[in-house]
């Protein structure tokens, strides 16, 4: 049984696996659309939700939480000048994750992650 057993590891050393996530997090936020392996789009997805709460936030504290994980000053301004106010009124859910089938060279499953509400960018 695999209780109280809390994310993947994605075949990759700790600063490796979070630097990735780190990364991936920052171009779904910047581009919001991201295709990658359904099981990265799975671990990002939760880090990108908490992201996007806390731009709803809007406090310092909350900006400084988001800048520890986003490599990006410009995408964490746009995370609170945008799509913060943009999910106001939105309780969670923010992404959207569409299954596209297998890649060619390897046959990982590839997914599409996506933000919900309006395809700006």
């Amino acid at each position: 049984m695999a209780h109280r057993i809390a994310g993947r590891k994605l075949g990759r050393p700790t600063d490796h696996r979070l630097a990735m996530l780190r990364n991936q997090v920052t171009d779904l936020l910047h581009h919001e659309k991201i295709v990658t392996t359904e099981a990265k789009a799975r671990e990002v997805r939760g880090i990108a939700e908490r992201m996007i709460t806390w731009g709803k936030q809007g406090s310092l504290h909350a900006r400084r939480q988001a800048l520890r994980i986003v490599t990006d000053k410009e995408t964490v301004k746009k995370l609170f000048d945008d799509l913060g106010p943009r999910f106001a009124d939105r309780a969670g859910g923010y992404t959207r994750l569409i299954r596209l089938g297998a890649r060619r060279g390897d046959a990982a499953r590839m997914a599409q992650l996506e933000l919900v509400g309006g395809e700006e960018g």
